[in-house]
């Protein structure tokens, strides 16, 4: 890919790889000059192989920085929300899949976010729900005896901070208890850095 002749040719570089929400990267090609000079140029990585090459050396360091591993250079992903993006893949029991292929055996903790996000917690780390399979995960909150969540208790969940008390993520496989949280709290609670920056006085790459 044209992108990455781009890359520094150094072992550390933060800032030129984005994850988005629905589990999509993208490489930084370069930065406008002038009023712009702020505001980094990426392209997309469309590239089958290099997705691929990407998922499989995509993990995280000891305090939570998630990066890339290319080579000798290591270099960090800058997250638009969590550092794995999970889809569903199977019913009945739910299952499901990280953005990067890797399935997922163990879901083990639920959040939900004050605009109604599911994030999960597995063998692999911290994920958003993919948006397209949201309303399949809200259709798996239920009351502790089984129940569904009714519409009115899913908005009031929403505006009650951390009080899910009584409302689980059911899989089929586990009934996960249900913390509200919020996005902007999601990083320091689940435990991954957003936005990795170089040590102070050092350049982003």
């Amino acid at each position: 890919m044209r992108a990455m002749a781009k890359w520094p040719n150094v072992p550390v570089a933060y800032g030129w790889l984005n994850l988005d929400r629905r589990g999509r990267w993208s490489i930084k090609v370069g930065t406008p000059e002038g009023a712009d000079a702020a505001a980094p140029k990426f392209e997309p990585v469309s590239n089958r192989k290099l997705i691929e090459f990407i998922g499989r050396n995509y993990t995280r360091d000891d305090q939570g920085r998630w990066y890339f591993q290319n080579g000798p250079q290591r270099v960090y992903a800058t997250l638009a929300y969590t550092p794995y993006v999970y889809r569903i893949t199977g019913d009945h029991p739910l299952k499901f899949e990280t953005h990067t292929g890797l399935s997922c055996t163990s879901p083990r903790a639920a959040w939900i976010d004050e605009t109604g996000n599911l994030l999960l917690l597995t063998e692999h780390g911290p994920g958003l729900l993919l948006d397209r399979d949201l309303p399949r995960g809200l259709e798996a909150l239920s009351y502790a005896d089984g129940h569904a969540l009714d519409e009115e208790r899913l908005l009031a969940l929403l505006e009650e901070g951390d009080r899910a008390a009584g409302v689980y993520f059911n899989t089929g496989a586990a009934s996960l208890p249900l913390v509200a949280i919020r996005s902007g709290e999601a990083p320091q609670r689940l435990g991954y850095v957003r936005e990795p920056r170089p040590p102070a006085g050092q350049p982003d790459c």
